[in-house]
């Protein structure tokens, strides 16, 4: 009775060793965030949007490197210093999805016509892919902020494209999102960017679903 109590006690360490050797050479780098804060636009700010990846990321054993959303934020002149740029908040790159896959080499790569974004590629943290523009419910709208070369929008020129700097949910405010299917209504350069698409409708998790998103966002790894 000794012996097969030992035997699966045995078993079961070597099982949790396994699981724990696997959760530590989880190599992922990149992620599209499964499920929204719950607050639609309002992330807590970049703070916040940043806990929520490396949250997702501890859920799948990926929670060993520091996470950041790619999202920007909006000041309120030209030239405001406290802006922050998408593009200098991920890390140098390269990044890899859940399956092994490269996203980009680098910052300028991702930037690029070259980057490997698109709907079998820009997996969630699970490993899943995220509804496209023809399933339903639509969830590729993905929450940026940002221009296509990942800078911020100047205050001074335009509306909100940021949710308030992410602080705010209701009907008034936007934010910039983009298409991680790389579908739009029109075969047009702006309607197939993973980044810059268009603004949403409020900032409300209601209002985001109406353009076709679930505010969802995307994860890099710093290192």
């Amino acid at each position: 009775m000794r012996k097969i109590s030992f035997v699966i006690a045995s078993s079961l360490v070597s099982l949790i060793c396994a699981a724990y050797a696997t959760a530590q050479d989880n190599n992922m780098s990149f992620f599209i965030t499964s499920v929204n804060p719950g607050k639609g636009g309002d992330l807590g700010g970049l703070e916040g949007a940043d806990a929520h990846c490396q949250k997702l990321a501890d859920l799948v054993g990926a929670g060993g490197r520091t996470w950041r959303a790619y999202l920007s934020t909006q000041g309120a002149k030209l030239n405001d210093s406290d802006v922050v740029h998408a593009r200098d908040r991920i890390g140098s790159g390269p990044w890899h999805n859940a399956k092994g896959e490269m996203i980009a080499k680098n910052v300028e790569d991702l930037h690029s016509a070259n980057n490997n974004v698109n709907k079998q590629t820009a997996l969630d943290e699970n490993g899943q892919i995220v509804n496209g523009r023809t399933e339903k419910p639509n969830k590729h709208d993905i929450l940026t902020g940002s221009r296509p070369d990942g800078t911020a929008f100047a205050g001074a020129f335009f509306p909100d494209r940021t949710c308030g700097n992410w602080t705010k949910g209701g009907a008034e405010d936007s934010a910039m999102v983009g298409h991680h299917d790389r579908v739009g209504p029109i075969d047009h350069p702006w309607a197939q960017s993973w980044n810059s698409a268009h603004p949403t409708r409020g900032c409300t998790q209601d209002g985001i679903r109406s353009t076709g998103g679930d505010g969802l966002f995307y994860c890099f790894a710093v290192k």
